[in-house]
């Protein structure tokens, strides 16, 4: 057995061998810096957040099936590297609807955001637009469109456009985003009714927010929340002269189950800039969208926020890509938490991606700085995906890198039992 000589370190050796970081004086940075993925900024947010405005952005509908199933299709695929190629640099750019993005994902629009965190829309526009990624606002957001336009002057606005019980609100926030210079519209097609918020309901979720006694007791450790929340301006909504009640209640009195491909025809006669249909979820849907000429269509099941047990959209993605690929651009959204997620979407075919959650988990751990840091962890595994597959363009980026793995295979495809009755008939 051989013996090591040992001594004491001198001090010089040790001061060599051993460097001291000083402790970082900033509360916020240091919780920011500490986040490395999605998921941290996710724990971070459940600490700052109050219970109600936390589980409105975590939650979706009923159990809560469709966005577990959505993550799972993105932990459940197999990734296949290409080997000794140069990639010491990666382009992450695209173009997307007609502009150009800084990276393949931009910030999907969500409500009454500023009930996540009060800087709300202005801190994700702000953030979007030093990225160089687009920023979309919803109709029920709580930053009104001039203000974002405000926040985000040079980049790239989008408008999320719901079809409302009174047309006229609609047409005037239509006119108003084309007024502002936003470039693209989104016209939402899964939201006739509203989804079962069950956690909202639990929590007695309003808008505005009303002191319970469990609030009360849920805000004793989160008073810079509620401090924030008080001694900034009022929410002020795009789209509802009046509020009070649940998101749902809301969102029923709002929304009209009756809109139509009629309302399509009628914003696109309005709208000179580009539409993209939001929600698709099937295939015959995106072909005659793609007929009618539209710029682009999200395959999206809102979040898992409307109908639950909807289709994934990650697993939508090759069939419909297939079918109208070449017609229209085709984006994704709903389950997104890692830069590979979005790299495996833009490999199975998506144009682009979009995150909502992600973004609004940022939001809620830091404000601005916590929107800046969501894109900064997203921006850095795209990169890092890409080098360890060895592609350096997006557009190098196919189905060869990817293997969608399924857990749930099912018995019998959509629409072949009606086939086949219809056959024996």
């Amino acid at each position: 057995m051989s013996h090591i000589k040992r001594q004491l370190p001198h001090p010089k050796e040790l001061f060599a061998a051993v460097s001291f970081k000083f402790p970082e004086l900033d509360a916020k940075k240091r919780r920011l810096e500490s986040a490395l993925t999605i998921d941290d900024l996710r724990r971070i947010a459940k600490r700052r957040t109050p219970r109600a405005a936390f589980d409105y952005t975590d939650g979706a509908a009923d159990r809560e099936i469709s966005i577990a199933r959505a993550r799972h299709a993105f932990e459940d695929i197999e990734f296949h590297p290409s080997i000794l190629r140069d990639v010491s640099t990666v382009d992450t750019s695209t173009t997307i609807f007609g502009g150009p993005s800084a990276q393949p994902f931009g910030i999907a629009p969500t409500g009454f955001t500023r009930l996540m965190q009060t800087e709300g829309e202005g801190a994700g526009a702000g953030a979007a637009g030093a990225a160089g990624i687009p920023f979309t606002l919803s109709t029920l957001g709580t930053t009104s469109i001039e203000n974002v336009k405000a926040a985000n002057p040079n980049g790239r606005n989008w408008f999320q456009l719901y079809v409302m019980r009174k047309r006229e609100i609609s047409y005037g926030l239509v006119e108003r985003a084309e007024k502002a210079g936003f470039d693209t519209l989104f016209f939402t097609v899964d939201t006739p009714v509203a989804g079962a918020r069950l956690r909202d309901k639990r929590n007695g979720f309003s808008i505005p927010p009303q002191l319970t006694a469990g609030t009360v007791l849920n805000a004793i450790p989160r008073p810079w929340w509620w401090f924030d929340f008080l001694t900034t301006p009022p929410l002020e909504f795009a789209s509802l002269s009046s509020t009070g009640g649940t998101v749902g209640e809301l969102l029923n009195s709002a929304m009209d189950p009756s809109i139509s491909f009629d309302d399509l025809d009628i914003i696109r006669s309005m709208w000179n800039g580009k539409i993209v249909v939001k929600g698709v979820q099937n295939v015959e849907d995106s072909k005659r969208l793609a007929d009618l000429g539209v710029d682009g269509i999200v395959l999206s099941n809102h979040g898992g926020r409307q109908l639950d047990q909807a289709p994934v959209p990650f697993h939508l993605l090759p069939d419909v890509v297939r079918e109208v690929g070449n017609d229209v651009e085709v984006a994704i959204d709903t389950g997104i938490m890692s830069g590979a997620d979005i790299v495996a979407s833009i490999a199975m075919g998506a144009k682009f991606t979009l995150i909502g959650r992600a973004y609004l988990y940022g939001l809620m751990a830091g404000g601005r700085e916590g929107v800046d840091r969501t894109i900064a962890i997203l921006s850095e595994q795209v990169e890092r995906t890409m080098k360890l597959l060895q592609v350096t363009t997006l557009e190098e980026l196919s189905p060869k890198h990817v293997t969608q793995l399924q857990r749930l295979t099912p018995r019998i495809a959509a629409g072949a039992l009606s086939d086949a009755a219809l056959a024996r008939a």
